[in-house]
């Protein structure tokens, strides 16, 4: 099965396709678990879960394994939604979270709050200073689309943004008072689900949530663009409310994520890449499939931060970026083979 002008799809059976990344997120998940300082077999892992066996186990699976296992699952699942969202209604394959700034104004709400001195990046302080960044580059976001409803409009708007809070961002690391202020800013922006609690689980998870709920409500909406602007719109599309779903969803879920695990990259903009060959081209159909993948993706580049041998623990965003940015030599490589064969 060939769709013009895009790689052939394998085009595998949805809920096949469905079942096998479930079962492999499971998998992924429990030896997110298992994955640890200390040494605990699967068995008292799994009892210690739900509250039995020796107390210092409950305490390690609950309290500290738990919490960044539900973090790399809920953020993971938050970038990949969004990011096949982004890609489905703006038709650019390169959309991803950042294209609409909220992940770089977070990083600078949380920054800022790093270089003031208020909180460590550890304190629950530095989530809600994300949050609020986010939640106002949003809200400049949606004045601007609010009067010219344009895809290009959305697209300028949200990388001036974008690279306005990244510029604000790399002036706070210039002008920080002292070498271990700028450290610790330069390592939070690197991203980490490491010693993070249930409290950050508790602060993100409402924001998540509600980012699932309206993201997924875009899915026919989606499929009407495919056919055209004017065909949506005669099958009830409303684009500018649909241009404040995407942008409010991505928004919410975003900024939760950054304001907990630091800025995460390449996974929204990579994940609808590897699910949609399988899959189906049809935007509506990749939501699903690109919220577990990108879920399981995350869990796993957790679990190879924790493998990897160093003096102190690799952050999660170089993972991820090293994950990426091969992946998109790969598919230049694809898409000049494609086109060849095309001419």
């Amino acid at each position: 099965m060939t769709k013009s002008g895009s790689q052939p799809s394998l085009a595998l059976d949805r809920p096949f396709c469905l079942l096998i990344i479930s079962g492999g997120l499971l998998l992924i998940a429990f030896l997110s678990l298992l994955i640890g300082p200390a040494s605990i077999s699967a068995r008292h892992v799994f009892f210690g879960l739900f509250g039995f066996g020796d107390e210092t186990i409950v305490i390690i699976v609950q309290q500290i394994r738990l919490p960044r296992t539900l973090l790399g699952f809920m953020i993971g699942a938050t970038l990949g939604l969004s990011g096949a969202v982004l890609q489905g209604f703006t038709r650019n394959p390169l959309a991803s979270p950042s294209l609409i700034g909220t992940s770089n104004a977070a990083a600078f709400g949380a920054s800022a709050v790093l270089y003031l001195g208020a909180a460590g990046a550890l304190s629950i302080w530095l989530p809600f200073a994300a949050i609020v960044a986010a939640f106002i580059s949003a809200t400049i976001l949606l004045a601007l689309v609010s009067r010219d409803g344009r895809i290009v409009t959305l697209i300028l708007a949200g990388l001036a943004l974008s690279s306005f809070a990244s510029a604000l961002t790399a002036l706070l690391l210039n002008l920080a008072p002292d070498p271990f202020a700028a450290l610790e800013i330069a390592f939070w922006l690197l991203g980490s689900l490491a010693d993070r609690s249930m409290v950050h689980v508790a602060l993100a998870a409402p924001f998540i949530l509600l980012s699932w709920v309206i993201l997924w409500r875009t899915r026919l909406h989606l499929q009407a663009l495919t056919l055209g602007r004017d065909v949506a719109v005669t099958l009830g599309t409303d684009p500018q409310k649909l241009s404040f779903m995407v942008i409010g969803g991505t928004a919410l879920g975003v900024g939760a994520a950054v304001a907990v695990s630091g800025v995460v990259g390449f996974v929204g903009l990579v994940v609808p890449h590897i699910v949609r060959p399988l899959v189906g081209y049809d935007p509506g159909r990749t939501l699903l499939p690109s919220a577990l993948f990108g879920a399981l993706l995350l869990l796993g580049a957790d679990i190879l931060v924790r493998l990897i041998p160093t003096y102190s623990e690799m952050k999660l965003g170089v993972i991820t970026a090293l994950i990426g940015v091969p992946f998109f030599f790969v598919l230049v490589f694809r898409e000049r083979q494609f086109a060849r064969s095309e001419a």
